[in-house]
């Protein structure tokens, strides 16, 4: 059953997925097809939470040209505050986050995430830690993905970025 399931979602496209918004309703990726889509799990007790920051920064620089940035806390690292409630207001008062977030979302492990059960199917990437990122091109491919190491304003990202826009 593994396999079929398997051998199924390497047949999917991103856009094929959605993820539970943390104030209510869904965010589909497929809502979000013809633009560039930088989906990246987060923490907000890690070190590299200062990184929500220069996220929001990229969705204000690039969002009218094409690029959304989704925020998918997850507590898989053992980082995440307790409630969504939490998450969403630590996100808003510290950082002015206006960016998507979802609900508190596993990536990692059998029972991850749909979108992220894909990511390591089709293209062996999981994410190893926070702030992984998973850049999708308008197509719904997958352009990019770098590790928490790589800061969403890296001369070498941004330029990844704008060139995956449409």
């Amino acid at each position: 059953m593994r396999a079929l399931l398997a051998l199924l979602m390497t047949a999917l496209p991103a856009a094929a997925f959605e993820f539970e918004a943390i104030d209510g309703g869904t965010i589909d990726l497929d809502d979000l097809r013809g633009r560039a889509v930088l989906v990246v799990n987060t923490a907000s007790l890690c070190a590299f939470t200062g990184q929500y920051a220069d996220l929001q920064t990229l969705q204000d620089r690039y969002g009218r040209a094409g690029l959304t940035v989704i925020a998918v806390p997850s507590n898989d690292f053992r980082q995440e505050l307790d409630t969504e409630d939490e998450v969403a207001r630590f996100c808003e008062v510290t950082y002015d986050l206006t960016l998507p977030l979802t609900s508190i979302t596993q990536v990692t492990g059998a029972d991850a995430h749909p979108f992220y059960r894909w990511l390591a199917t089709t293209h062996g990437r999981t994410p190893r830690w926070n702030f992984n990122k998973a850049l999708l091109g308008p197509d719904g491919a997958l352009v990019a993905f770098e590790g928490s190491g790589i800061g969403p304003l890296s001369p070498r990202f941004v330029a990844v970025v704008e060139g995956a826009l449409p």
